[in-house]
């Protein structure tokens, strides 16, 4: 990212990574803290696949939040990929959070993180969310078991979905910046290029309306892009499947369900890009995708054999 100078010299910039397990809300966070969405969110776990940067501002303080997929035991090369991808994103973060559902504190893969990050002497900020949803005293429990693993040096209890905490936590997260230039445009919100950012729009609107293991077997890219003197935007995307019965069921009878995700998908890209859309959705049958280092570019991942 290019460095931006800045007018006053008591600017602060640095980089906070979200670590977590997928469905733990650090897309629904990164979302809340930078007060508008740039970061799919759905009830299925694995939505987010790459390291999406999102720009909070507190005052003279830039705050780039690093939301990395969810980290978990991977068996497929993709899934290989997504968690490199989370590891990277904390690497050298100026603070590394992580995120746990506090209606399933338990997990393994929580366990994972934590004993990765004693391993390697990083230490990390516990942010319990969803607190809205558990009782206060399992909270202060639950906290104090993770406290005892000797890796956090705070302690946050938000909600990403209600708010509450999240602007005392944007607060803190803002002193502990350090004194130096913005590293991102200051009236930006995200550094996703705008052609992945609505691929990852159109790919959330089929994770709501496709159900079972079809939307893990997928990807979204943005094959064309063309803006009209007049404003409007024309946009072509591809939906790539493995299976030929999968392009029919997201097809749908009569090509009714593509439709519906089309129209839901231009609908919130007319809203994020304030200018009207023109959305064309193709399905195409690709077996080897996952196998494809093209599809991983697309997605900013690297290629793991």
């Amino acid at each position: 990212m290019t460095q931006l100078h800045t007018k006053c010299g008591t600017a602060k910039c640095g980089t906070v990574a979200l670590l977590g397990v997928p469905n733990a809300g650090k897309s629904t966070l990164t979302n809340a803290l930078v007060g508008t969405k740039v970061s799919i969110v759905t009830h299925k776990v694995q939505t987010t696949r790459t390291r999406i940067t999102g720009i909070a501002m507190w005052g003279d303080t830039q705050i780039v939040l690093i939301d990395t997929p969810g980290i978990f035991t991977p068996k497929r090369r993709l899934d290989r990929a997504m968690v490199n991808a989370a590891w990277a994103g904390a690497g050298g973060a100026d603070v590394v959070c992580v995120l746990v559902d506090a209606t399933t504190p338990d997990n393994r893969d929580t366990k994972g993180i934590i004993n990765t990050l004693k391993q390697h002497g990083k230490k990390a900020v516990l942010v319990l969310n969803k607190v809205d949803l558990v009782a206060k005293d399992s909270l202060f429990a639950i906290a104090d078991t993770f406290w005892q693993s000797g890796v956090f040096d705070d302690v946050f209890m938000v909600s990403a979905t209600n708010g509450s905490g999240v602007d005392s936590f944007k607060q803190w997260l803002a002193s502990q910046m350090p004194v130096g230039d913005y590293i991102c445009d200051p009236e930006a919100v995200s550094t996703v290029p705008n052609r992945l950012l609505a691929a990852e729009i159109t790919r959330e609107k089929v994770f709501l309306n496709v159900h079972e293991e079809l939307p893990y077997t997928l990807t979204v890219e943005t094959e064309q892009w063309q803006d009209f003197a007049n404003g409007d935007i024309r946009i072509t995307q591809v939906i790539f499947v493995q299976r030929q019965n999968h392009r029919s069921i997201l097809l749908g009878k009569g090509g009714h369900k593509i439709k519906h995700i089309g129209t839901q998908a231009r609908n919130e890209l007319c809203e994020l890009f304030d200018t009207k859309v023109h959305l064309f959705l193709h399905v195409k049958v690709k077996q080897n995708w996952q196998n494809d280092t093209e599809r991983y570019r697309g997605m900013g991942l690297d290629f793991t054999p």
